[in-house]
Formats: C-alpha cells, structure tokens, sequence
C-alpha cells in the first residue's frame, strides 16, 4: 500500500473515530442481525431515543448505514456490509492479544 496523503490520512481517522464509540458499535451489531427502526434500537439497547437518534445519524453520514421511511417510522439497515471484517479484524486481534495475558499469567509460577 502507498503512503497515504496528509487529507487521506485525516479521512481515515475521521473513519476510525466513527467506530469508537460504543453505541455505534452496539447499534452496527444491531443492524447486522437485520434491518430495526429507531423505536427497537431504543428498546434493544435500552438507551435514550436522542442518542440512539445521534449515532445513526453518524453511523449514516458515515456512509455505513441506509435508511428508509416506512410509514412512520425510519428503518436503518446496513450499507457497508465490509465493516464487519474490518470488526472481525479488530475482534481476532484482541482475542490474541488475552489469550498472550492469560498465557503469561498461567506460565508464573504461584508463590
């Protein structure tokens, strides 16, 4: 991969900070189950309607989300399926990262 460019660089860690947030993250899970309005985002991840209302606006300005008027209501659904690689990514690497910890912890020996 080329180096990156001073305003590329910036658009990826714009992207990045898209993703750590953990209500954005729960709602992504969410979505990938299948497509929810707001109303049950609000009652499966038991938070406020206003935030959950913030972070799919994001989540959608971020170009990982679609939307949909249905009747009332606003159903969300995923866009960019590829960010649950990039999640898988992160997952496998942190997975590694505590089976290293508790490898080393179960290696001392007890006094």
């Amino acid at each position: 991969m080329a180096a990156l460019k001073p305003d590329q660089l910036d658009a990826v860690a714009r992207f990045f900070r898209v993703l750590a947030e953990p209500t954005r993250l729960a709602i992504l899970q969410e979505l990938r189950r299948n497509p929810r309005t707001v109303n049950e985002l609000v009652e499966s991840l038991g938070a406020k309607q206003a935030n959950v209302s913030k972070q799919l606006g994001i989540l959608f300005d971020a170009g990982l989300l679609d939307r949909k008027r249905s009747g009332n209501s606003v159903v969300y659904s995923i866009r960019e399926p590829a960010i649950f690689e990039l999640c898988e990514i992160v997952c496998g690497k942190l997975k590694r990262d505590a089976e290293k910890r508790y490898a080393a912890f179960a290696g001392k020996p007890r006094r």
